[in-house]
């Protein structure tokens, strides 16, 4: 009983961490990574194929949107890519749909 307790509170931790700052430590399906917070940011999670150039496109694609770079987290695996960016604004409809066209793209989320 004491170690289901414990399981669940280990996944609860988990998920939340995963759902308010993007941290994957743990994770079994994409790359795991930690991240500090941030402030005075905006996160993005950009989960995709791990294949040559999908960084560039990414990069353009904001780029291409007046949106500036803060920090970029990139951790991979052999199939899975999983990129966390910290950009200076909200990005609008417009720079979402970019990154959603990136090429091997699995998911984009605004965190916040």
């Amino acid at each position: 009983e004491e170690a289901q307790e414990n399981i669940g509170e280990d996944v609860s931790v988990k998920l939340f961490q995963y759902l308010e700052r993007g941290i994957t430590n743990g994770s079994h399906t994409v790359p795991a990574i930690g991240l500090p917070p941030v402030e005075n940011a905006h996160r993005i999670l950009h989960i995709h194929h791990n294949i040559p150039g999908v960084l560039s496109a990414i990069n353009t694609a904001l780029s291409k949107n007046n949106i500036n770079i803060l920090g970029q987290y990139l951790k991979t695996n052999d199939a899975i890519g999983y990129v966390v960016l910290d950009v200076d604004k909200k990005l609008s409809k417009q720079a979402v749909a970019l990154l959603k066209e990136v090429k091997s793209t699995i998911k984009v989320r605004m965190l916040y």
